[in-house]
């Protein structure tokens, strides 16, 4: 394995590059990375330009290129959007107000990558003609990994519900993430499980979001929320999620960069939006698209992320489980993973509704909550539902932050719990099995 150990620079680099060419927040914002389809030779780059710009890109190069001889330049797909102009919200003194906001989405395919690399990038005004080499600073560089190591690892949140008036929700969400990074330095990529904005509605959550540290320094990858589809006076649509990033659009119809998947390393990972399968219809093409997708991209490891629980935690009466076990077993999923009822929830492996030995069957998984603030009310004792299939349950009331650490090698995911203080609360192994 080759795991770079460029992320930070020497003093004496960040001496070699000349003023930076940004045109500063107001006009290049929300920027962000997110896996290609292939993650080992493609990234998707996301942002947002004011419609002043005409022309934007993204300057690219492997971290060690300190010298950036080796810089490259992709164009964006550009859309106009005001899908958020005129929504009801909220700002940071708690006032509300009607958004006034329009902008150029932009998203760049980055294609030919090397895998087991870590990447630096720049997005910047201007045609690659103008995004001059010595432009640029490494200082402000962002930067992301591709896939291809045999061992890699990531971090796993949600629910972190952020809002403008109340900052401390993601403060905490972004503390936690700093523990999983002190258990290991060296994690690969985020990836959250849903609720990441109280209101997907409210654009200026999704751009204070992404000026969090961790958007700078990692890939990010996730699923739709239903506060992520929603907007303060609930007008719903799947359009809030999917103008926020630039994931693969390689969904089925209708849920294009919203639903999506993309292979990392020996794992592919699929991405669900239950908000489009509230209804039997809905739930019959979600379930006939996963299934020709593990068909089509055989991969040591099969993970399916959703918002909706699978179980709810505070009984253990089953939820989510009940709709997709029968087609995780049919499929062979491994690894099940959802987040929305704020209770950590952990299966062993399973497999007709009964616990194997690991060798066939999927884990199921729901992470906590993580803002500090919208937890449910402590569990604790015995459980009425599914007591002989749940493992382990937790969380600390109201007040809950919690988040999870997995690493992959060519035997085995291992899921762990971590609470706010870094303690390892729980931990199971997801071996991998051979596919049919």
């Amino acid at each position: 394995m080759m795991k770079t150990l460029t992320r930070l620079f020497a003093a004496g680099a960040l001496l070699c590059a000349s003023a930076t060419v940004y045109a500063g927040p107001d006009k290049l914002y929300s920027i962000t990375a997110c896996p290609g389809e292939d993650a080992s030779t493609e990234m998707n780059i996301s942002w947002a330009a004011d419609t002043s710009l005409k022309r934007s890109v993204v300057a690219y190069t492997e971290a060690k290129d300190v010298s950036l001889k080796k810089i490259r330049y992709a164009r964006p797909l550009v859309e106009y959007c005001d899908l958020f102009k005129g929504i009801y919200s909220k700002n940071s003194k708690n006032e509300d107000f009607y958004q006034d906001v329009v902008f150029n989405k932009c998203g760049a395919e980055l294609k030919g990558l090397k895998p087991d690399r870590e990447y630096i990038y720049w997005v910047l005004p201007g045609e690659d003609s103008l995004a001059e080499r010595g432009s640029l600073e490494l200082s402000q560089a962002r930067r992301f990994k591709t896939a291809g190591a045999k061992e890699w690892s990531i971090c796993i949140i949600s629910d972190f519900h952020a809002y403008d008036p109340l900052p401390k929700r993601l403060e905490a969400a972004s503390a936690m993430i700093d523990k999983i990074i002190e258990y290991d330095n060296d994690i690969d990529w985020i990836l959250h499980l849903g609720d990441v904005c109280a209101w997907g509605g409210s654009y200026s959550f999704w751009q204070n979001l992404y000026e969090n540290k961790h958007f700078k320094n990692y890939m990010w990858a996730g699923v739709n929320g239903n506060h992520d589809n929603m907007s303060r006076k609930y007008e719903l649509t799947n359009r809030y999620f999917k103008n926020a990033g630039f994931y693969p659009r390689n969904g089925y119809e209708g849920e294009e960069g919203v639903c999506y998947f993309f292979k990392y390393g020996n794992a592919l990972f699929i991405m669900l939006n239950n908000e489009s399968m509230r209804e039997e219809e809905g739930l019959q093409a979600a379930q006939e698209w996963v299934r020709e997708v593990i068909a089509e991209n055989p991969a040591d490891y099969v993970v399916v992320c959703e918002h909706y629980q699978w179980f709810f935690g505070a009984d253990g009466s089953t939820s989510q489980y009940g709709r997709w076990s029968e087609l995780f077993d049919e499929c062979g999923v491994d690894l099940a993973l959802s987040g929305n009822n704020h209770i950590y929830v952990r299966t062993d492996a399973l497999y007709g509704g009964r616990e194997t030995d690991g060798t066939k069957g999927t884990v199921y998984i729901q992470s906590p909550s993580s803002d500090n603030e919208r937890g449910q009310e402590k569990v604790s004792g015995e459980i009425e539902h599914n007591s002989g299939i749940i493992k382990f349950r937790w969380n600390e009331g109201p007040a809950t932050v919690g988040g999870m650490h997995m690493s992959a090698d060519k035997k085995m995911l291992t899921v762990k719990l971590l609470d706010r203080e870094g303690n390892i609360l729980d931990s199971v192994n997801v071996l991998a099995k051979k596919k049919n």
